[in-house]
C-alpha cells in the first residue's frame, strides 16, 4: 500500500509551545497543575502527569504552587480566582487564542453585538465568551444557527481558532444581512487552514483515510469530518492499537493526517502499524 502523510500533521506552534512550557515548569516547580488538560491529547497529558503535572478541573482544587493555563485559554473568572489564591501562573495560552479573546473584548467594549463562531461547550469558546462584557453575545456553530439570530444595528464576528474557513464565511454572509454595520476578525489559525487543505488533498487521492488525534479534540474531529465528506472510509483514531487490519483489504493507498495536539511519536506508531499490515497483505 502507498501511504501519504500530511506534511503539517501533528503539533502546531501553540501546542508545541504549551507542552514545552509545561515541561519547563514541571522541572523547576514541585506543586504544579494544569487547569483542564493542557492540550486535547490523552497521551501527552499522561506523559505530563508522569513528569508531575496534575490536571485540575477547577481552581478550587489547587491549594498551592503553580497553575498552567492550557493552550485553549481560560475564563476571566478563573483568572481572577487564580490571582485571589496567589498562585503562580504559567500562561500557555496559544497566541492565536489570545488574539481572539482581545478582539472579542474590543468589539464588546465598542458596543457591537458579538457573534462567536464555535462550539458552546469547548473550553476555548467559553474563554473567549468571558471576554465579551457589556452587550449581546451569541455563540453559533453554523449558518442555520446564524439565521435564527436577531437583527442588530452593529455586529462583530470572531471565531474559535480551529473553525473551518468555509463555515466561518457562510456565517459571516448571514450576519451581513442582519445588521447595518459588520466588523469581522478572521481569528482562524493559519495552521488550521493548512491542515484542512492538506487533508482534502490527501483524502481525494486515498482509498482509506486515517485521522489521528484525541476524540475530545475539536480540530481533529473537524479534520475527520472534512475527510469523511470526500472519502467515507475515514477513521478517527487516537492510537495505533485501534486500527483494524480489515480496513485495508484490497486497499492500494492510505492517507494519514493528524490534529494539532497529536504528538509525532503517535503518528509514527500508526504509520508503522499500517506498514506492517501492508507487508502481511503482500505475503
Amino acid at each position: 500500500m502507498k501511504i501519504r502523510i500530511a506534511k503539517s500533521a501533528g503539533f502546531c506552534f501553540g501546542v508545541k509551545r504549551a507542552t514545552n512550557l509545561a515541561l519547563d515548569a514541571a522541572a523547576r516547580t514541585e506543586h504544579i497543575h494544569s487547569l483542564g488538560p493542557i492540550i486535547h491529547s490523552p497521551q501527552v497529558v499522561k506523559k505530563l502527569q508522569e513528569k508531575g503535572v496534575q490536571v485540575a478541573h477547577s481552581v478550587s482544587e489547587i491549594e498551592c504552587g503553580a497553575v498552567i493555563i492550557r493552550s485553549h485559554g481560560i475564563t476571566l473568572d478563573d483568572q481572577k480566582e487564580i490571582a485571589r489564591r496567589h498562585l503562580e501562573i504559567v500562561d500557555a495560552t496559544c497566541p492565536f487564542v489570545k488574539k481572539a479573546q482581545q478582539h472579542a473584548e474590543l468589539l464588546s467594549s465598542k458596543g457591537y453585538a458579538l457573534v462567536l463562531v464555535g462550539e458552546k461547550e469547548h473550553p476555548e469558546v467559553q474563554g473567549i465568551f468571558s471576554y465579551a462584557r457589556g452587550g449581546d453575545v451569541f455563540v453559533v456553530a453554523d449558518a442555520d444557527e446564524a439565521e435564527k439570530l436577531p437583527c442588530r444595528k452593529r455586529v462583530g464576528v470572531v471565531a474559535q481558532t480551529t473553525q473551518a474557513y468555509d463555515n466561518f464565511s457562510r456565517i459571516v454572509a448571514v450576519c451581513l444581512e442582519k445588521c447595518e454595520e459588520l466588523r469581522v476578525f478572521k481569528t482562524i489559525c493559519d495552521a488550521t487552514a493548512v491542515r484542512q487543505n492538506e487533508a482534502r488533498d490527501i483524502a481525494s487521492q486515498s482509498d482509506v483515510m486515517l485521522v489521528i488525534g484525541g476524540f475530545n479534540s475539536a480540530n481533529t474531529t473537524r479534520l475527520a469530518t472534512i475527510c469523511r465528506e470526500i472519502i467515507p472510509c475515514t477513521h478517527h483514531i487516537e492510537t495505533a492499537e485501534e486500527i483494524d487490519p480489515q480496513w485495508f483489504d484490497g486497499v492500494e493507498s492510505v492517507g494519514v493526517t493528524a490534529g494539532a495536539s497529536t504528538p509525532h511519536w503517535v503518528i509514527e506508531e500508526v504509520v508503522e502499524r499500517v506498514q506492517s499490515i501492508g507487508k502481511k497483505g503482500d505475503n
